[in-house]
């Protein structure tokens, strides 16, 4: 099942706000999380949010507690949680249509880990979505060791890059100083932290598409949507 969604992953730009790096026309933003409750796995709260932009104001927020029954598998993550986060997708599509995410920010790998919850919610929504990650997934040989601590120091100036190479010798991305944020590819220096964000290709977007679009959402280190998304989750479970 996964083979067969990861065939339909479009890694590149298709919708006509994405050809300019101003991104005109472009006026909402979703971001997306899965809280759990303390102490019990099974039991979590699926958020969605929506995003002015560029304001980014909340527009529109749904927090739902779900039952969680899928076990977790390494690599099959998405198998767990995309369940719930396509159906809030669904819920705002039939509900308030107009205020339908144009891209989503999704808290889980994407082309980065292979085929994460960026590429699987991306692919069954047909909406453009941009994985965003606090850590370097250890994926094809990539290890956050000594040498990669010292390569992320290096990072002086925006523009300044290496390569992500995977043992098998691919390139799996670009670590990028770009003033905040971190890509697919490219890890986006925050100005206020020495800790990389990590962002990456989910569906529908390429990946200097999905490095601008992050690095314009950050009020923060994360993504505002992303973000508010995490509060609003959390809060509701709180209550």
């Amino acid at each position: 099942a996964q083979a067969s969604l990861s065939a339909a992953v479009v890694p590149r730009d298709t919708e006509p706000w994405q050809s300019d790096p101003r991104f005109p026309g472009l006026e909402r933003v979703g971001g997306v999380d899965l809280s759990y409750a303390k102490g019990d796995d099974g039991s979590a709260c699926a958020s969605l949010v929506v995003l002015s932009y560029p304001g980014l104001e909340v527009l529109y927020e749904d927090c739902r507690m779900v039952a969680v029954t899928a076990l977790y598998v390494a690599g099959f993550l998405a198998f767990r949680e995309v369940p719930f986060l396509v159906e809030a997708v669904q819920r705002i599509q039939q509900e308030q249509p107009k205020l339908r995410p144009q891209v989503c920010c999704v808290s889980f790998g994407s082309l980065l880990a292979g085929f994460g919850v960026a590429c699987h919610l991306g692919v069954l929504t047909d909406l453009p979505c941009i994985g965003v990650a606090k850590n370097l997934l250890h994926v094809d040989g990539l290890v956050r060791d000594e040498l990669h601590r010292e390569q992320i120091r290096s990072l002086q100036k925006s523009g300044d890059t290496f390569p992500l190479t995977g043992t098998s010798g691919t390139v799996l991305g670009m670590v990028s100083s770009l003033d905040l944020c971190f890509v697919n590819a490219q890890a986006l220096r925050s100005c206020s932290s020495s800790k990389p964000l990590y962002v990456s290709v989910g569906h529908r977007v390429s990946l200097d598409t999905a490095v601008r679009l992050v690095q314009s959402c950050c009020r923060y280190r994360i993504p505002e949507p992303i973000r508010q998304a995490d509060i609003r989750s959390r809060e509701y479970i709180r209550k």
